[in-house]
């Protein structure tokens, strides 16, 4: 099944972290589960019409969360690092 592009990227992640490797040409974006980088290098170049050079992805496992005496498994959430080409830029704090 093709995934949306509005469905692969679900949001920007603006962490400290985050900024700090925007100035070397990268941003962080949360993605859906089941993207994979091609999919999420169409979706990038096609929202914000730059050239996407490589598409690295982690997957955080959920944590187990104790909150007024119920323990809760947190789900997983996959994140992807954009490397974009000499040139192009993304600026996160617009919305699309």
């Amino acid at each position: 099944m093709k995934l949306n592009a509005y469905d692969v990227i679900l949001s920007p992640v603006i962490t400290e972290k985050a900024t700090l490797v925007s100035e070397a040409n990268q941003v962080v974006f949360k993605v859906a589960p089941r993207a994979s980088k091609k999919d999420i290098k169409s979706a990038v170049e096609g929202l914000f019409k730059v050239k996407v050079k490589a598409v690295n992805t982690i997957v955080r496992k959920g944590k187990v969360k104790t909150f007024k005496g119920r323990r809760a498994q947190l789900s997983d959430t996959k994140k992807a690092v954009v490397t974009l080409e000499p040139g192009h830029s993304i600026d996160v704090t617009t919305g699309l």
